[in-house]
Parts: structure tokens; C-alpha cells; sequence
């Protein structure tokens, strides 16, 4: 019998809080874990992955490593990859998916399984960088269109935005044929969608999905930053969130994205996903505040377990086994218990939870704990500070500080996380 040292490694950008949260509940957790086979003892330890040249045979010294860069920072992303090909090392996300799967091709995949995805087009970009083949390439083949007519189409009012996402980069909602004209004479050379408003909604809900796991916030974009996620509670039926849940561990599992949020709006009891590729969604108590705590326990549960159980990588995407379900003759509702069942398979939902009752009960209490400590507020401070002029820094720590010991209030105290 021996210890047997599982490591994660943090590969970050920007970010702050969590991961000194997550570090700061690591260390107060201090697990050791029975290994299932030998009997050996697995503890954990908790690096920052540095942005250095690199070896391609190098050997990576990580189990696991959480991975905030791939989708900006190519540097890191090439090294994640070789380190899955060479070395087996398990990472969320997968970041062949990340780099190839844009909004558009998740449109496209989520019609194609049924989803209520509003009608959706591709627009050719107002210009061009110049090349030597653009000329005679627009002039034999590109069709002059006219964005009225799409619109006519579509409907009025429609979202104009760019086709591979971006933060809410570029999304303009039109109106009118005007509006129109002047939204893609603004959007240069970005490649553009057109998408069918969802024109008297009465819910918007942001579904964070992190592994298996699944949290329904009630969303106001137009609210600032800090107050979009709402604080609202019972906003949704449990049939309802039941169905979010299904929506987004389809999505998730589908395109191998273990972190993702998926935004779906409801009109008339229907629920239409309209943006779910997002996977390095945000994660700073600056936006997500109460339901801060939440998150940085779904990052300990689902990195501890795939560390401890040597989850492995799946190298190849398989989407056959949703277009099978597909091809079927059956209501969407059936149709998406199908494909969820795939994704709690994929995700090894019951083995997680399992997982998380014997070796994680404590983790609330922890959580709790932790969250009411001077470390916390410190982590908040700093993102604060990172984010906010001087004259603003104390009155929005305070503000978040005491929306996180609302949580704490509500949720808290070794209850376990409402939805």
C-alpha cells in the first residue's frame, strides 16, 4: 500500500478567483481516496500549467488538467493536444472539438437531432481582405442578395451575429429592412448569421453544464454584467428543468464539451436553444456571484473524479449514435431522453454520482466553510480589483461578498445546491 499522487493542472488566462477558491478547497478537503484495485491511497495536487517551449516527446507530469486557453491561446492548445496523443492526459475541453465546432456547425448538428433551433441563415461577409483570387472569384459566382428579402423570410425583428460566436461580439438585433442594411454594413468582414427572433419569450435560461452536472439560472441580457444572472429561485418547473438538463447534456456530450452553458428561451411552453457554444464559459464571481460557490464545487467534483478514476479521452468524436436516434420515428421528447441517455453514458453519470456520495460527502460542509473564510473574500477582491476602477473596487467586492454569503444562506450549511 502507498500514496499515489494524482496531479490537475490549472491552464488559465485571466482568470482569478476560481481557481484560488478551488485550490484554497482542495487543500481543506485534503482527500485520500482508496484506489479501487491496488488498495494504494490517491491524493491530489494542484499546479498552475506555465506557457513555456516544449519538448514533443516530453513526458507531461499531469492526470488532469483543466483547460480555460485552448480556444484563444494556440501556444497551450498545441500542447494539450500532443499531451493527450502522447501521454494520455485527460482534459476538459476536448480541443479538436473546441477548434472545429463553431455556433454554426452546433446550429446545424441541433437541427439535424430536432431541436426547436429558430430558423437560421449564412450571410457572405460585407468585404474581403484582398487576394489575388477574390476578384475573379466574386465576380463569376458570388450572387448579390438582399438582406430584406432574407428578412422577409425569416421574420422581423431578427438577430444579426457573427457565425463562430464570440462573447456577445457583434450580435444586433433588427428590426426593420434599415436597421438591416446598416447591421451588415457595420459587420465588415465577419461572416454572419441571420436567426429568427424568439418574439415573445417569457423566460430566458442560461443551463451551465459541467460534466453531468446541471445548473438552471434565470438570465437577463439586458441587465449589466453582474446582474444577468439573476438570483431568481423556482423560476422553472422540475419537468422543465429536467428538459434543460437533457438539451444540454446532448449538446455537451455530443460535441465532447464538458463545460458549455447552453441558452435556451421559452415561448408558448416550447423551449428553443438558441446559443450553446460556449465551452469556456464564464466562471468570475464579477458575473456569476451567488451561484459562484456552486460552480467552483462542480470544478472540484468532476476534476477529482476524473483524476481519481483515470477517466480516459475519447480521440475521435462519434456523433452516429445520436444521428441513429434521429433517423427514428418518435416525438422530440423521446428522441431527447434517447440522446441524454447517450450523454449520462458518455459522462458515466450514475459512477459519478456514486463517486461523489463516498468520497466527497463533506464537500458541502466544506464549501460552506470555506466561502465564509477571509481567503474567499481576498479571491473576490482581486478579480474585483483586476476588473474595476479604484473608486468602484470596495463597493462591488461587499456587493458579491454578500451575495455569495446569500448562498450560503440559502444553499449553503451542508443542504447541497438548489437549482
Amino acid at each position: 500500500m502507498a500514496d499515489v499522487i494524482r496531479r490537475i493542472g490549472l491552464s488559465l488566462g485571466a482568470d482569478i478567483d476560481w481557481p484560488l477558491c478551488f485550490e484554497g478547497m482542495m487543500k481543506q478537503l485534503d482527500l485520500r481516496i482508496p484506489e479501487e484495485k491496488t488498495g494504494d491511497t490517491i491524493r491530489f495536487e494542484v499546479e498552475r500549467v506555465y506557457i513555456e517551449p516544449f519538448d514533443l516527446r516530453q513526458p507531461c507530469k499531469y492526470d488532469v488538467v483543466i483547460d480555460r486557453l485552448t480556444h484563444w491561446y494556440h501556444t497551450s492548445r498545441e500542447w494539450i493536444k500532443k499531451a493527450i496523443i502522447m501521454d494520455g492526459l485527460y482534459v476538459f475541453n476536448n480541443p479538436w472539438s473546441v477548434q472545429a465546432n463553431e455556433k454554426h456547425t452546433t446550429y446545424c448538428a441541433m437541427m439535424h437531432l430536432g431541436m426547436p433551433i429558430p430558423d437560421t441563415w449564412m450571410i457572405p461577409p460585407k468585404s474581403y481582405e484582398p487576394t489575388p483570387d477574390l476578384r475573379p472569384t466574386l465576380t463569376r459566382y458570388a450572387k448579390l442578395f438582399d438582406v430584406r428579402k432574407i428578412g422577409d423570410k425569416i421574420g422581423w425583428p431578427m438577430f444579426m451575429k457573427p457565425y463562430d460566436g464570440g462573447g456577445w461580439r457583434g450580435v444586433v438585433k433588427v428590426d426593420d429592412p434599415e436597421s438591416a442594411y446598416k447591421a451588415y454594413d457595420d459587420s465588415g468582414k465577419s461572416v454572419m448569421h441571420l436567426q429568427a427572433a424568439v418574439a415573445g419569450f417569457d423566460r430566458f435560461v442560461r443551463c451551465i453544464g459541467f460534466g453531468p452536472q446541471t445548473r438552471c439560472v434565470l438570465y437577463d441580457p439586458d441587465a449589466p454584467l453582474h446582474d444577468r444572472y439573476t438570483r431568481q429561485r423556482d423560476f422553472i418547473s422540475k419537468a422543465e428543468e429536467e428538459h434543460l438538463r437533457k438539451v444540454t447534456l446532448t449538446i455537451n456530450s455530443f460535441f465532447d464539451w464538458e463545460f458549455n452553458s447552453c441558452e435556451s428561451l421559452r415561448r408558448d411552453g416550447v423551449w428553443y436553444p438558441i446559443d450553446f457554444a460556449n465551452p469556456c464559459p464564464d466562471s468570475q464571481v464579477t458575473s456569476l456571484h451567488y451561484h459562484f460557490p456552486w460552480l467552483v464545487k462542480a470544478y472540484v467534483r468532476w476534476a477529482v473524479f476524473c483524476a481519481a478514476t483515470k477517466r480516459k479521452m475519447r480521440r475521435n468524436q462519434d456523433w452516429s449514435p445520436f444521428y441513429e436516434v434521429a433517423a427514428l420515428d418518435l416525438p422530440y421528447e423521446e428522441k431527447l431522453d434517447r440522446y441524454c441517455a447517450i450523454a449520462d453514458k458518455r459522462f458515466e453519470t450514475a459512477r459519478f454520482e456514486e463517486f461523489c456520495h463516498k468520497h466527497l460527502p463533506h464537500l458541502d460542509e466544506v464549501a460552506w466553510e470555506f466561502f465564509g473564510t477571509g481567503a474567499a473574500k481576498d479571491a473576490v477582491q482581486q478579480k474585483v480589483t483586476a476588473l474595476f476602477p479604484p473608486h468602484e473596487i470596495d463597493k462591488f467586492t461587499e456587493l458579491f461578498w454578500s451575495r455569495i454569503q446569500e448562498w450560503r444562506q440559502v444553499e449553503g450549511n451542508g443542504k447541497g445546491d438548489g437549482k
